[in-house]
């Protein structure tokens, strides 16, 4: 959002008699807001507008994978019974006879099994397994692709380019820079409008477009606002969200999670072990790692029938042991409302060696789970995705108005025409209330150490803002003449 002053059109009889009350020498953190707004709305906003398009495309995900990859995805006639998830194990291991069984996801109802295996052409680094997909009703293979973290090779090249736009760890920087500045917006551009109303606020006014402005700078505002205040709070948490997942604000996190004990639980798959927290903001995966002695495909079954007698049911991940003195791991994957992600250890006998429920998650971990959730579209099905769409498409929108308005607010006259409007007043912080300034710095540096991306843009604004300010008081500094040296001197 990038909320400006109009400098061509007069206030309103409302808003004009408002900033008649007001005394001369009121101090307010008004103006500092509006020129914070818009020095953000003009260089950031392009950012934001990159993450808001590629993070609509992403919402396209759930719908794209089951045209683009239907027979690998869905059974195309399920049956009542399910084949022992061993013989799908050895079917998709008949198609891929090189690289280590690392972990299945069982199919129900309309969907496949999913079977990964290491593959000597894939790099462990980048994290990619080689998944064969398998009807659970006849153990028939229907396909095979390379994934990551079960991503569909479309699902991985829509979410690194909302990422990185393939960019790599430079690339991630825009998305970051995004996150930190998109709440900075939101809020400051709900506080700008309700401002605005001062002295007329109703429901209607903030809420609604004013659809009776002539067309120009006031109309283009209306419909910047009163948008931006419909999409706030689902703007914030889209931005708190994301930040979770960002290098340096994520790494922070992180390590937030890690001193709160706000991690996720997971379960010990060494026998006779206690459970153990995750560290690192709760982003780790069970599985992936290759183990290190051959599994029996067999003991899929045992393992399998002690977690679901353990409680364990719907759709589940299920991962070998790392070596001969570990146990299984069985975790619930339902992502969507109400999650299930109870977990078992479980040794080859189908005995229950530990336990973790969901119940028993912190809260912060429950929270960070179903915000990562919301991000990505699944918590709530498909009503997430269209709310999802509906935000990114109201984001381009909010965006392209704010920069209508920079072009209409610009002057037309001749001799004074320009590109583009002016900035808000320069001198805003001197406007601020000395408690204001006590209690803001001290918040504002907490706040850009935790968000690097939004505290070193803030320094380039106000070093940029300071310079600017250089620049046009030497133009208006006036010439002064040199007398003429006396005669004779």
């Amino acid at each position: 959002m990038a909320i400006t002053p109009e400098v061509t059109e007069p206030a309103p009889p409302v808003e004009a008699a408002a900033a008649a009350r007001r005394p001369a020498n009121a101090r307010s953190f008004g103006p500092l807001l509006l020129r914070l707004h818009f020095y953000a709305g003009i260089l950031v906003a392009p950012f934001i507008l990159i993450a808001a398009t590629t993070g609509f495309l992403f919402t396209l995900v759930p719908t794209l994978d089951k045209v683009v990859y239907s027979t690998e995805l869905v059974v195309d006639n399920p049956g009542d019974t399910t084949v022992p998830v061993s013989q799908q194990v050895e079917a998709a291991r008949a198609t891929h006879p090189e690289g280590d069984f690392i972990g299945v996801r069982v199919g129900e109802g309309d969907a496949t099994t999913q079977v990964d295996f290491t593959s000597p052409d894939l790099s462990e680094e980048s994290e990619l397994v080689h998944t064969v997909y398998v009807d659970p009703y006849t153990a028939r293979v229907t396909g095979q692709l390379t994934t990551w973290w079960t991503a569909t090779p479309l699902n991985t090249w829509l979410d690194t380019f909302h990422r990185d736009l393939h960019l790599g760890k430079t690339g991630e920087l825009y998305s970051e820079l995004a996150a930190s500045w998109l709440w900075v917006l939101a809020l400051g551009g709900v506080v700008l409008w309700w401002r605005r109303q001062r002295g007329n606020r109703t429901a209607r006014r903030l809420l609604a477009p004013e659809l009776a402005a002539k067309k120009g700078v006031r109309r283009s505002r209306s419909w910047h606002a009163a948008t931006g205040i419909w999409l706030s709070v689902g703007l914030l948490i889209l931005s708190a969200t994301g930040l979770t997942w960002s290098g340096y604000a994520g790494a922070n996190f992180g390590a937030a999670l890690d001193a709160m004990k706000g991690n996720r639980p997971y379960v010990t798959t060494e026998i006779g072990a206690a459970a153990a927290p995750a560290e690192g903001g709760g982003h780790h995966s069970e599985g992936g790692a290759a183990p290190e002695t051959p599994i029996d495909p067999a003991a899929v079954d045992t393992v399998l029938n002690g977690a679901r007698t353990a409680g364990i049911d719907g759709p589940v991940q299920i991962t070998p042991p790392a070596d001969s003195a570990s146990a299984w791991s069985v975790t619930e994957t339902d992502n969507v409302w109400p999650v299930r992600f109870d977990s078992v250890a479980v040794d080859t006998t189908g005995k229950v060696t530990d336990q973790v429920s969901f119940a028993d998650w912190p809260l912060l971990a429950k929270l960070t789970s179903w915000g990562v959730q919301a991000h990505m579209g699944l918590l709530f099905g498909l009503f997430n995705q269209i709310i999802l769409a509906l935000l990114a498409i109201g984001l381009i929108s909010v965006i392209v108005w704010g920069y209508r308005m920079w072009w209409q607010r610009r002057p037309t006259r001749v001799g004074r025409r320009a590109l583009a409007g002016a900035p808000p007043a320069r001198g805003a912080w001197q406007q601020l209330p000395a408690w204001g300034i006590v209690v803001g710095v001290p918040v504002v540096f907490a706040i850009a150490w935790a968000l690097p991306l939004l505290g070193i843009p803030l320094l380039a604004f106000l070093v940029f803002d300071l310079l600017l300010g250089v620049v046009r008081r030497n133009r208006k500094r006036p010439e002064v003449p040199v007398s003429p040296a006396p005669a004779g001197s």
